[in-house]
């Protein structure tokens, strides 16, 4: 899922959505003097790839997704959030939280299996560079500041959190990453989790059929995957070696949710690659219907649903 630069018509704004008490359709939206973005998501399926949109727009980027929810800027206020479902067009806007550069900081978006309850996590650098955290329950509706990572966890925030196994959980460097910072959502704990072999450059945690998988080049045609089951008393395991079809410059994006493949993207020109476990296969997938995808374009693992916020239902059904 992204949000990319695009003036669309027919579309409903985000943001006149938020002042209007009904979506309302939009057409050629000049009340709101801001950048246009349309909500983009890209599906794969039998290795082909194709572009859809919801006929949505807004003015800010997509932060985080989760379970089919999706953590957007709220362009209407300095710092602001909204949480939407695409689908439905639901949406809310949060209070605000810590003001701080967007360069120096990050948001995870996750959902509490055991309670049904939804949690935004607000990593942030303070003005004396120690990472701080803030976390909203979508049932209070309120920031409530928790004690972060330790000092010196992070170099910097380099991509989103990627959420499994009841956490959300980061990559804390670009190069040599030893370890993955991780927070367990329902206690709000942050852990330090030392990885099996050091992360470099092309390296990336996905979630692999909900456990948390690490992807590792080992050398220009060899990729290891490893998988950690959890936070108490367990240790990574090699899951799978991937012998054939690699190349350094893959880089995992995300798993697919029912078979489990895993999809890579190139480095060097954006395309895209599936790796098909049953049958030990890379395979180049073929871009169908709407343009290729911006290269700077960031990914989101997402997945369409019906899903509320308001909902409290332990089996996540509505």
């Amino acid at each position: 899922m992204a949000s990319v630069p695009k003036e669309m018509p027919n579309t409903v704004s985000v943001e006149l959505n938020l002042l209007q008490p009904k979506p309302i359709p939009i057409f050629n939206h000049t009340t709101i003097n801001a950048t246009r973005f349309s909500v983009q998501f890209l599906e794969f399926k039998n290795d082909k790839s194709k572009i859809g949109e919801y006929s949505l727009s807004c003015s800010g980027n997509i932060r985080a997704t989760c379970n089919g929810l999706i953590l957007l800027d709220n362009k209407l206020k300095k710092g602001g959030l909204v949480v939407m479902n695409p689908v439905t067009r639901k949406l809310i806007a949060l209070p605000l939280g810590t003001l701080s550069c967007p360069h120096d900081e990050s948001y995870g978006f996750a959902l509490i299996d055991s309670t049904g309850e939804y949690k935004v996590v607000h990593l942030f650098r303070d003005e004396l560079r120690y990472v701080s955290c803030e976390i909203l329950s979508l049932r209070t509706k309120a920031w409530r500041e928790v004690n972060g990572p330790s000092f010196g966890f992070f170099n910097r925030f380099v991509d989103g959190p990627i959420s499994a196994i009841g956490g959300l959980h980061w990559i804390p460097q670009v190069d040599h990453s030893e370890y993955v910072v991780s927070i367990e959502v329902d206690k709000e704990k942050f852990h330090q989790i030392p990885l099996p072999r050091s992360s470099r450059t092309h390296d990336g945690i996905v979630e692999i059929g909900g456990v948390l998988g690490l992807v590792v080049h080992e050398d220009v045609n060899h990729i290891d995957i490893w998988i950690l089951k959890g936070f108490c008393g367990e240790v990574w395991t090699k899951y799978h070696s991937i012998t054939v079809g690699s190349i350094i410059d893959m880089v995992p994006l995300f798993s697919l949710r029912i078979k489990g493949d895993i999809i890579f993207k190139r480095d060097e020109d954006g395309s895209f690659y599936v790796y098909d476990f049953q049958h030990q296969e890379m395979r180049k997938v073929e871009m169908v219907e709407g343009c290729i995808p911006r290269s700077s374009t960031t990914y989101l693992p997402h997945v369409n649903s019906l899903v509320s916020w308001m909902e409290v239902n332990l089996d996540m059904g509505d």
